[in-house]
């Protein structure tokens, strides 16, 4: 007797069976090949450099100047953690991206790479001492969840879920196609704003003897360092939302990193005390305000503008509702330029342009031409 329920159910046993021999087999080939690839991996330390070779099928040989290494970040996936085991990643000046040795002991890379930073430092190698680390900074969790839900981004997407949403409905009165369409933009800004929380999670500011260490991490933990005297600039950032609350974001330029945030949310002035430890200095002067006639020139905007100049920094600030103030050590700039068209010249104004190491470049506008 032919009974296509029980072929179904036999098809319907067989495609899972598959399903997970296959998956159990593609666990077991990623394993492997882990294995391998750290198997192959050796590295040695000499005077001038660090060579790296690794590869199972294509092999690679980094050799890595020490006097070029900028910053070497210990970072523990979440299986790493598990196993106890991390691997380095290490900025070098003119690199696109960061190079990596995985994987090590957490013990033996810690050791690594205060070894590394002594030998491109010139200092004398020693044995890292976390009781010499003291903590400044530590953003709550909380704080975080709010500013990665104030800033600007889950809002924006649920305005755009709703505008498409209206079009669709208007066209095809199907809540199918509303479905299909807006849940995929909805997802996809959760999944960005848990990337972003994960990455900020428990971040933590502290004073060693290598620099202000960052530590910070969910799923995948980070230890960075930023090295003293290597700053390019600073940006103090000010969402529109969270100048409600007072909160404040400062980022970095460093020359040959690509560790760009000093702390991802703080009070504003626990954000200036903090950038000022990366500048020269006692503090940061306040922006100025340009001369009222500079309305005529940007109407209402003039009001977000600001400049201010002591013996060590150059300072400017800009925007209205985002508001940006820019830190430029007078000893990172690498060149300035005075521009002044022909509207600003009739009225008695001019822009400043400051270009710093980092292959940046901070503006100041409508300020007083004298």
């Amino acid at each position: 007797m032919h009974d296509p329920n029980g072929t179904y159910r036999q098809l319907s046993a067989l495609a899972t069976g598959t399903l997970v021999l296959a998956s159990l087999g593609v666990v077991l080939v990623a394993c492997v090949y882990g294995v391998l690839s750290w198997w192959v991996t050796w590295f040695a330390v000499t005077e001038s450099e660090l060579r790296i070779r690794s590869g199972v099928l294509f092999r690679r040989t980094a050799h890595i100047r020490l006097d070029r290494l900028q910053a070497v970040d210990v970072t523990r996936p979440l299986l790493g953690r598990l196993a106890g085991v991390a691997k380095l990643k290490l900025d070098v000046v003119g690199a696109k991206s960061k190079d990596e040795l995985a994987y090590l002991a957490e013990s033996e890379a810690r050791t690594l790479r205060a070894e590394l930073l002594a030998r491109a430092s010139g200092g004398t190698v020693r044995v890292p001492d976390e009781s010499e680390r003291r903590a400044l900074w530590r953003v709550a969790p909380g704080q975080l969840a709010g500013s990665v839900l104030l800033s600007g981004g889950l809002f924006g997407s649920l305005c755009g879920a709703a505008f498409v949403s209206w079009l669709l409905w208007t066209a095809s009165h199907s809540l199918w196609s509303i479905a299909v369409t807006a849940v995929p933009i909805v997802g996809g800004a959760a999944t960005k704003l848990f990337r972003t929380y994960a990455n900020a999670y428990d971040w933590t500011v502290g004073e060693s003897p290598d620099g202000l260490r960052l530590d910070h991490g969910l799923l995948e933990t980070a230890h960075e360092t930023v090295p003293p005297g290597r700053v390019q600039s600073v940006r103090l950032v000010e969402p529109p939302l969270w100048r409600v609350f007072g909160w404040v974001r400062v980022e970095l330029h460093v020359a040959g990193s690509q560790n760009s945030v000093l702390v991802p949310v703080a009070p504003y002035a626990t954000g200036r005390a903090l950038a000022a430890r990366v500048l020269p200095g006692e503090g940061m002067p306040e922006p100025v305000r340009p001369p009222g006639r500079a309305r005529w020139r940007l109407a209402w905007w003039w009001r977000g503008q600001g400049l201010a100049v002591d013996g060590h920094l150059f300072v400017a600030r800009q925007g209205v509702l985002r508001r940006t103030t820019s830190l430029v050590p007078h000893a990172k700039v690498q060149s300035v330029r005075f521009t002044q068209g022909p509207w600003e010249r009739a009225l008695g104004l001019a822009s400043l342009a400051v270009d710093h190491g980092a292959n940046g470049t901070v503006r100041a506008r409508a300020r007083s031409a004298d």
